[in-house]
């Protein structure tokens, strides 16, 4: 029998903590919380000082019991959950509900799962931080008082199953603001003058900058035909070079936030899936016998971006081996974290430099391996050099008029030849290039082009911008974003049109009602001080209870106010434009769970529902009378059937185009290529090539 018991939230992480703690340990999982409020009341007494309710989780019971048997029969018991308020909580309530002394030694905390770390963190046990409990019970007693009161109210005056809470109404607001941004923007006009220009047989682009050396806006046509006007002939002289050498630096090591927002961008997941896989990495990987379960990256919640001198030391060393001292950065780079950055743990890194992702990919799933280069790759690419370019640019006058070329090349690629920082834009640095040119001589202009454009409206959000704008406005803590954007959608109060956000009708009555009655709640500047204050109660400066009440004195008042006044609200089903082939009432649209769907208006005398089938006007290359439609799997990825399905049973993940193959008259794909699409036939070797 072991000596002493160590509980974790998981089984994966009992069994990697397992082996470095030997024998006289037993480690096991509690499966996360034990204890919470309940889900069928409130579970908050305003009377009595805001105290939770907590009860045990409906079947937590076994585990529970499970837990004591093993307690009473160990010298010493460990709480070994997560290092963060969360955790903390959960090893608050493991001692609680197993009647252990809460102010002995108990607790252990460690930033990654490796062997030093672990046994470092059980020299070192502390007690429970009861400033860090009080500001996790603090949030979940804020979140019931908001969540519980305003959501029976939304239930009575607009639709079942809605929800309001702190922040994700917030991020909704954002959403219905950038929208209206959107639909209120104005275009301007404007022109640019783009010239093609020969040296001998070299040909190279440049931009009309402006005259007598004034940089010029071009408005409207007329203010282009004053330009060309000026212009005599096709000769320009090169009249100045400027040369410089620029340097770039890589970006930080991840945060939470950062992570999110690279995996949305370079892999296409959506912030829940990011840290579902982000937690079984930090737990622990099988990697064979060799070196059996390991924990491959630290702590993947964190708004850090500081690096242990360990870490550093490694990284320098594996840097220095594999690209040669001229690659090594000097030290960390220096970089600002977040606004209200906590700073309690280190930046998102593998636990060891060394563990290349190329040689564990055997032991990985396919979105594991890809999150976990990603992350070494970061890594690595921060303590490398900066990046250097040289950069030229030519003025090339003809009379008044002054076009400028530029020309750019990666001189050392430094940390660029790791990993380079993806962009919301898809902005690519990449060589530019520029003939040799010389002051004084004559270039010929073969093309000078005019060119309308108009300015374009603000983007709409990506989960990426989203994430990013929550975290630069102080608004969450990094635990919470993922699950905001999940349920923001699952509420149906917005919605994905081409990986972005759209608010949908019902987003937009929720926020209204909610700015009439509680504008507090989607205040920004609220938001966020009350982010300030959960904080200073895990600092200790100021008390949890204080702070509720500070809050829930006023809310009360505007409850009681909505009650009264808040009148129901009638969202209209949108008629479909087709009528019900079971009963030839009319169809509407409706919002489920997983979007929009058709439904017979006659419900609940007729239940026929059918799915929003969208054609991409192609035939059915197998029976020859359906058409290709666009549809959803139960995991929501898009593939492509017949419409007359089951019928017919033509499928394909990749989307079918409408022309067929010129080599063997077979169906023609696109399949996503690293940089864009590309056009493929699905019975021979044609390709086309990739389409950014």
């Amino acid at each position: 029998m072991a000596d002493y018991l160590v509980i974790v939230e998981s089984p994966a992480k009992a069994k990697t903590i397992e082996r470095y703690l030997g024998k006289k340990y037993s480690v096991k999982a509690s499966m996360g919380h034990v204890i919470d409020l309940p889900k069928s009341q409130m579970g908050v007494n305003v009377e009595e000082d805001y105290q939770p309710k907590y009860i045990t989780i409906r079947g937590k019971g076994p585990v529970l019991k499970e837990l004591k048997t093993a307690a009473k029969k160990a010298k010493k018991v460990y709480l070994a959950a997560d290092p963060d308020r969360e955790g903390e909580a959960i090893a608050w309530h493991l001692a609680h509900s197993l009647n252990m002394d809460e102010t002995s030694q108990c607790r252990v905390v460690f930033n990654e799962i490796t062997k030093d770390a672990i046994k470092e963190s059980f020299k070192n046990p502390r007690t429970i931080d009861m400033d860090l409990v009080d500001a996790q019970q603090a949030r979940r007693v804020l979140d019931r008082l908001v969540g519980y009161n305003i959501s029976p109210l939304l239930w009575k005056k607009v639709k079942k199953g809605l929800s309001a809470g702190r922040v994700q109404s917030v991020a909704v607001k954002l959403i219905i603001d950038r929208e209206n941004e959107i639909n209120e923007f104005k275009p301007e006009e404007y022109w640019t003058i783009e010239g093609n220009f020969q040296k001998d047989k070299e040909s190279f682009d440049g931009s009309f900058y402006g005259l007598n050396g004034k940089k010029e806006k071009l408005s409207s046509k007329e203010d282009v035909d004053s330009v060309l006007a000026k212009m005599q002939g096709k000769d320009f002289t090169v009249d100045k070079i400027n040369k410089r050498e620029r340097r770039r630096n890589p970006a930080a090591p991840f945060t939470t936030s950062s992570l999110q927002q690279e995996a949305a961008r370079k892999l296409n997941f959506k912030a829940k899936k990011t840290m579902m896989l982000a937690q079984q990495l930090y737990e622990g990987i099988e990697l064979g016998k060799k070196e059996g379960t390991v924990g491959l990256i630290t702590y993947m919640r964190t708004d850090s971006t500081r690096i242990s001198q360990s870490a550093q030391k490694e990284s320098a060393g594996y840097i220095e081996e594999k690209y040669g001292k001229t690659y090594l950065g000097q030290g960390s780079q220096k970089t600002k974290n977040a606004q209200n950055a906590q700073d309690a743990h280190e930046a998102i890194r593998p636990t060891s430099t060394i563990r290349d992702p190329r040689t564990i990919k055997e032991f990985l799933s396919r979105d594991q391996f890809r999150l976990y280069k990603l992350i070494w790759e970061r890594f690595v690419a921060s303590q490398m050099a900066p990046a250097v370019m040289d950069t030229i640019t030519a003025h090339l006058l003809n009379e008044d008029v002054e076009f400028r070329a530029t020309g750019s090349k990666v001189k050392f690629k430094g940390f660029m030849k790791v990993y380079v920082e993806g962009s919301d834009d898809n902005k690519k640095e990449e060589d530019k290039y520029l003939p040799e040119l010389e002051e004084g001589m004559t270039v010929k202009a073969s093309k000078i082009e005019p060119n309308q454009h108009f300015t374009q409206p603000p983007p709409r959000y990506t989960e990426a911008r989203l994430v990013r704008t929550l975290e630069e406005m102080g608004i969450g803590r990094p635990s919470t974003y993922a699950p905001t954007l999940d349920t923001i959608q699952r509420r149906g109060y917005v919605s994905l049109d081409n990986k972005r956000f759209v608010p949908t009708e019902l987003g937009e009555i929720v926020v209204e009602l909610l700015r009439e009655y509680f504008p507090e709640i989607i205040n920004v500047d609220f938001t966020v001080e009350m982010e300030g204050n959960l904080d200073a109660v895990e600092e200790g400066k100021k008390q949890w209870i204080q702070v509720i009440d500070d809050f829930y004195q006023d809310f009360e008042k505007r409850l009681e106010k909505a009650e009264k006044e808040m009148e129901e609200v009638e969202i209209k089903d949108e008629p479909a434009g087709v009528t019900c082939e079971e009963c030839g009432h009319e169809m509407v649209y409706k919002m489920g769970r997983y979007g929009k769907f058709l439904a017979c208006s006659n419900f609940p005398d007729c239940r026929n529902t059918k799915p929003i089938l969208k054609e991409i006007g192609v035939k059915c290359p197998k029976c020859k009378e359906g058409n290709v439609v666009e549809r959803k799997s139960k995991k929501r990825r898009t593939f492509y059937g017949c419409d007359r399905f089951p019928e017919c049973d033509f499928i394909s993940w990749d989307k079918p185009i409408s022309r067929p193959c010129p080599k063997c008259e077979s169906l023609l794909v696109e399949k996503k290529a690293k940089k864009g699409t590309q056009v493929q036939c699905t019975s021979c070797n044609y390709k086309e090539e990739t389409q950014q």
